[in-house]
C-alpha cells in the first residue's frame, strides 16, 4: 500500500513542480512519470523496512 501512495504522492508532486517552472503538457506527464516512480521506490522501502521491523503485519 505504502508503494501505491508513494507513487501517486510522488507524481503529484512531479506534475506540481513542472506546473510551477512554466512545463508544457509533455513535460508535466514526465515529471509526474519520473517523480511517481521515485515516490514507488521509496515507499517500496519503506515497506521493507517495516517488514524487517516487524511492523505492518507482513
Amino acid at each position: 500500500m505504502l508503494i501505491l501512495t508513494g507513487f501517486v504522492l510522488g507524481a503529484l508532486l512531479g506534475y506540481r513542480a513542472a506546473h510551477r517552472r512554466g512545463g508544457n503538457t509533455l513535460d508535466k506527464a514526465q515529471y509526474a512519470g519520473v517523480w511517481g516512480i521515485g515516490g514507488a521506490i521509496l515507499g517500496l522501502f519503506a515497506t521493507l523496512a517495516l517488514g524487517h521491523a516487524g511492523i505492518g503485519g507482513l
